[in-house]
């Protein structure tokens, strides 16, 4: 299946959940993250500012943000931006998605874990994304173990990659995770 198949297939997936599904994912994952060993030795974090249809981070934000370091990415062109998570700073950026303001950026070399958002993962670590290479282009700068985050039905069999994919280290859905191979 190609990414626009997947895009189309996930989007649709997701159309039929209710709010109480959502939240109810959203805690079985970050519930199984903050088992591994990565989150416990973890200080600095890179996560993403969920969009509705993506898997919520904002309740794990707000339960970890007095001992975890949480980092937002920004857009700039067509790079991202790490700038440190700061609740009331938040503004609309690009492509409607809350945005951390402010000038004190980051180097990707102090993210310790980052939180990738996709459209979909396969057992490979392969992701497909929203089709602007913005997290291909920050992963190829840093060395930070990277975790994915998933309903179940985000999971599929395989991914067709291109020379500038990166694949993420872990994948963690509502009754899984797993290591990508690259990692075992």
């Amino acid at each position: 299946m190609n990414k626009n198949d997947i895009r189309r297939r996930v989007r649709a997936r997701k159309n039929l959940l209710t709010d109480s599904e959502r939240q109810t994912a959203a805690r079985r994952v970050f519930d199984r993250f903050e088992q591994f060993a990565a989150f416990a030795m973890s200080e600095h974090i890179l996560i993403y500012h969920s969009l509705p249809d993506e898997l919520s981070t904002l309740e794990f934000i707000d339960r970890w943000n007095r001992s975890k370091r949480f980092y937002l990415p920004r857009v700039n062109g067509v790079n991202l931006e790490l700038l440190p998570y700061e609740k009331t700073s938040l503004k609309m950026g690009a492509f409607s998605i809350e945005e951390p303001s402010g000038d004190d950026i980051v180097s990707p070399d102090r993210i310790d874990l980052i939180i990738v958002p996709a459209v979909a993962y396969d057992r490979s670590g392969n992701r497909v994304g929203r089709g602007k290479g913005f997290y291909d282009r920050l992963l190829a700068t840093t060395h930070a173990f990277t975790v994915g985050v998933a309903y179940d039905f985000q999971l599929v069999d395989e991914i067709e990659t291109e020379s500038f994919d990166i694949p993420v280290d872990m994948v963690i859905t509502e009754s899984q995770a797993f290591l990508s191979p690259r990692r075992r």
